[in-house]
């Protein structure tokens, strides 16, 4: 299986030090997104889930405390390494109060973050909790009730659909392989030859994407299987 690389996003607003962690984090093998202020990370996460954010407490706008918060709410699970003015106690407190995993003082060793974010992933679980609801585009599902709807129209999922549609949504970003939806969708022997999965992709991307030949959340990953992104 072809790994797919993980996505770090920084929030800060002082451009020289974006980009040399943007370059730091790129060099060790990660996908990165920066954004200059709390609003614009916050208008990007729900289209770029990222696996760990890297967030500065002095931003123009909403504060990264501010920021820390509304992340929490929407993913308690999503880690946040908050970036603090050197010796500023008040600043660490109130980051840890507010539900940061991790925080690094400036002027902060780029080798040494690069090394708290590789913690933060090895101790992520393989999969996401994933909620009855979930949102993406113009699209919500309900996968308890096995209910889809967009654009106001609501249609059911059959039990594989759902099946299908969850396991890659609580693994979104990632690569999954059609052997891995045979054996813990349908709980197939992974060695099978079959299309099944394939016609069942086939029969989501109608359902779910605005343009099925041209998909932008259920992709094909060519060799492998697919990738769910919102």
């Amino acid at each position: 299986m072809v790994e797919t690389r993980r996505r770090i996003l920084v929030v800060e607003d002082d451009e020289s030090i974006s980009l040399g962690l943007a370059s730091a984090l790129e060099h060790a093998g990660f996908e990165v997104r920066t954004c200059e202020s709390g609003e614009e990370a916050l208008a990007a996460l729900p289209g770029w889930p990222a696996d760990v954010v890297i967030l500065d407490i002095m931003l123009p706008g909403i504060d990264g405390i501010a920021v820390l918060k509304r992340l929490k709410a929407r993913d308690p699970d999503l880690p946040v390494i908050l970036l603090t003015a050197k010796g500023s106690e008040s600043d660490r407190v109130a980051g840890l109060d507010a539900g940061a995993d991790d925080y690094v003082p400036k002027p902060f060793s780029v080798l040494e973050l690069v090394a708290r974010v590789r913690a933060r992933l090895r101790a992520l679980p393989e999969t996401r909790p994933l909620p009855d609801r979930f949102a993406f585009g113009d699209v919500e599902v309900d996968l308890r009730r096995r209910v889809l709807v967009r654009g106001g129209r609501e249609e059911r999922l059959t039990t594989h659909e759902a099946g299908v549609l969850g396991y890659l949504i609580a693994r979104r970003g990632r690569d999954v392989t059609r052997e891995e939806l045979l054996e813990n969708v349908w709980g197939y022997a992974p060695t099978m030859q079959t299309r099944t999965v394939d016609n069942q992709i086939l029969k989501l991307r109608k359902k779910i994407e605005r343009r099925p030949a041209d998909p932008r959340h259920i992709i094909t990953v060519h060799g492998v299987g697919y990738r769910f992104e919102a």
